[in-house]
């Protein structure tokens, strides 16, 4: 069988895993408190281009949504975000179980437009009742989206000069951040990333960690108690040095930059592969995430040699499905799953 389900189904990449075994034996102080987070936020906020900032780990990322969401709002604020956005549809509800509601705007391939998301907060602050109203106190994005569709620079700064007209905060959600940048046709930076958000987070989890995500931000003191709020939110963990030791890694050797390379490179493989053999696309996804409109004869079929998802409930005679490529998929998986359309 060939796994293409999502990017988080093995282990971790063996360049991260040689680091977890090296120092498996060692004894550290726990919280994050220890040399190898230290010395990985170093790497990190070099790699932004930031001379100073915050970075904090967490394990996983609806944890890393929902502590930094609920710490950026007050409790009479919402979150603005795309209607197919991962805290709107995936995530069960965590930020509404933290008391905050998602205000949704219209998708476009994923995304949210700045026209709409200002003409959104203007129209909110001119109707009289606004006070009896739940108020949008930030903006969410993803990079990619849940649709594997990126955001131009142009788009990123155009939400970011939004953001600042009206002194709310921009959150990146960035699970596959690594994808984003490899894609072709990306014009978005970690600098960028880190000048234009005031948070952000690189992916971990579904970038070659066993787990992990790292938020970044400019801002050194914003959230002074954001560490408490990770311990409130279940989100701190003890061994904190298995995040900084594989963060290490992943910002050692250009790693997270190969592994978001190998994993785009294979997805465009399946693309052409699949559109080579007359198959449609739901949407031109750039990243490692490929939807493709099957006929569900020919989807019972692939199930035979590969394991993968329906994106949503399956139609009566074609459905869409989502493959997933990551640091382990082969060119020989990608082509037995061609071959067999």
């Amino acid at each position: 069988m060939f796994y293409f389900d999502s990017d988080y189904m093995v282990g971790a990449h063996p360049e991260v895993m040689e680091r977890l075994t090296a120092t498996n034996m060692l004894h550290t102080v726990g919280y994050q408190r220890d040399e190898f987070c230290d010395e990985a936020r170093e790497k990190i906020l070099e790699a932004c281009g930031l001379q100073e900032g915050k970075v904090l780990f967490f394990v996983g990322g609806t944890q890393t949504n929902a502590t930094v969401i609920d710490a950026l709002l007050h409790r009479h604020e919402g979150v603005v975000a795309a209607e197919t956005s991962h805290i709107n549809v995936h995530e069960a509800g965590a930020i509404e179980a933290s008391g905050h509601k998602v205000l949704t705007l219209p998708q476009h391939d994923g995304k949210i437009e700045a026209t709409e998301l200002e003409l959104m907060i203007e129209t909110f602050y001119r109707d009289e009742s606004y006070s009896h109203m739940v108020a949008p106190g930030m903006v969410y994005i993803s990079f990619p989206t849940e649709l594997g569709t990126l955001y131009s620079l142009d788009e990123l700064k155009a939400i970011s000069s939004v953001c600042q007209k009206f002194d709310i905060p921009l959150y990146v959600d960035g699970a596959r951040l690594a994808y984003g940048l490899a894609a072709h046709g990306n014009d978005v930076t970690l600098n960028d990333l880190a000048m234009l958000t005031d948070y952000f987070y690189i992916g971990g989890t579904k970038c070659g960690t066993l787990m992990g995500e790292a938020l970044v931000s400019r801002h050194v003191d914003r959230v002074p108690y954001l560490y408490t709020l990770i311990k409130q939110h279940g989100a701190l963990l003890a061994k904190g040095r298995l995040l900084g030791v594989q963060f290490n890694a992943l910002f050692s050797e250009d790693l997270y930059s190969r592994i978001g390379q190998h994993a785009i490179a294979m997805a465009m493989r399946l693309k052409e592969g699949m559109e080579a053999k007359g198959v449609e696309l739901m949407i031109d996804s750039p990243t490692n995430q490929q939807f493709f409109i099957l006929p569900n004869t020919t989807i019972e079929r692939l199930r035979e040699i590969a394991s993968f998802e329906y994106w949503g409930a399956p139609g009566p005679v074609k459905s869409v499905v989502r493959f997933v490529t990551d640091w382990s998929t082969t060119p020989e998986g990608v082509d037995a799953v061609i071959n067999a359309v």
